[in-house]
């Protein structure tokens, strides 16, 4: 286990807890800007932090254009004078109100949306009567079929009629390629180099109908280092995991060279068998997303087995039960740290082995005041 992990006094720190390591999260940001090679060819997703603390880690970093998921990610980067914010998700129905009156509320933040349907464009553009206008950007289906146009006739009809669209900006392609997270990251490579022919071809086409497309915001953790080897004129890189990493990134990705930030403090609460331990730490603390036995690794438990988890207990088999006996401290790293932070209302801030602060996840839930 990590030395840097280890608290000096966690006799103070209630469980289950989640813990950020800051200094161990300012690495990992100088560490994606360097992979980047600079940091306007960054967009880091908040999605898995959704805190304004580290939003303005990346602010001071001198990245200024940031990706999001929902509104309410939208606003808290906004509240930290986030220049340049994308949300990457449709927008429909009443939230397509909400990111109008979200842009007149933060005028000095320039928001952006991606559009894959025409009905989708229409909506927007029926509420975009007034303000500062909004960026929309032409989401390009490359293979994940969750959202996106193929590329092909239909994506540059609709790319022409968001282009001429009243209050709206035609800002480029968005291009997610979440399905593409083989562990060589040769293959990943050849995927991405297969995925990106299309892409470039429906820039080609619209720039020659006079629409400039002038950034392309592409991949997420996982295809990060591919992308940012690119010589394409304005990629923008959008990983966002690597801000906290977690054990299942960072097992399947070693090249990218980050170190998890984030963890679980947790304690032995039962000896229910010889050979059993149980922790407070259910799947209402650590994401259940990941297949039962997978949610998380437990950093100072030896040869230990996952035997079942509630809401609110994690039981595991142990040959050294023994040395635990109720009240010890144990760590835990998340498989997946971005549904793990948002279960949490806030995260402490570990500093030298101290608690110095506490962030709140202030992003967790879906609005925060617009």
């Amino acid at each position: 286990m990590n030395s840097d992990y280890v608290l000096k006094h966690p006799e103070s720190v209630s469980s289950p807890s989640l813990l950020f390591y800051r200094s161990l999260i300012q690495q990992n940001i100088l560490r994606a800007v360097a992979i980047a090679g600079s940091a306007d060819r960054l967009r880091p997703h908040v999605k898995t932090h959704k805190c304004r603390e580290i939003a303005r880690m990346w602010l001071a970093a001198g990245v200024t254009k940031h990706k999001c998921a929902t509104i309410a990610e939208a606003e808290m980067l906004a509240m930290c004078n986030a220049p340049d914010v994308l949300i990457a998700y449709p927008m429909v129905g009443p939230n397509c109100a909400r990111v109008i009156a979200l842009s007149r509320k933060y005028s000095g933040t320039r928001f952006g949306v991606t559009i894959d349907h025409l009905k989708s464009l229409e909506m927007l553009a029926s509420v975009s009567t007034d303000g500062p206008g909004i960026d929309a950007y032409l989401d390009i289906d490359c293979g994940m079929h969750r959202t996106g146009i193929a590329p092909g006739p239909e994506a540059i009809h609709l790319g022409k009629r968001i282009s001429v669209a009243p209050r709206l900006r035609f800002a480029g392609l968005h291009v997610y390629d979440g399905h593409n997270h083989q562990e060589k990251e040769a293959e990943r490579s050849v995927a991405v180099e297969s995925l990106f022919g299309p892409v470039l071809d429906v820039r080609r086409q619209l720039e020659a109908q006079g629409i400039p497309v002038k950034r392309i915001v592409a991949g997420g953790t996982p295809t990060f280092a591919v992308h940012a080897r690119q010589t394409i004129s304005g990629i923008e890189c959008s990983p966002g995991t690597l801000s906290l990493h977690d054990y299942n990134y960072g097992n399947r990705y070693p090249e990218l060279c980050i170190t998890p930030a984030a963890l679980l403090l947790t304690r032995v609460i039962s000896r229910p068998t010889a050979d059993r331990i149980t922790l407070d730490l259910g799947y209402k603390a650590v994401s259940p997303d990941q297949p039962a036995g997978k949610r998380c690794v437990l950093l100072n438990v030896p040869d230990y087995e996952a035997l079942l988890q509630n809401e609110e207990h994690f039981v595991v088999r142990s040959n050294r039960a023994a040395d635990f006996l109720p009240g010890v401290v144990v760590y835990a790293m998340p498989a997946h740290v971005c549904p793990t932070v948002a279960l949490h209302r806030r995260a402490l801030i570990v500093d030298g082995g101290e608690v110095v602060d506490s962030w709140d996840i202030i992003a967790r839930d879906r609005e925060i005041t617009t």
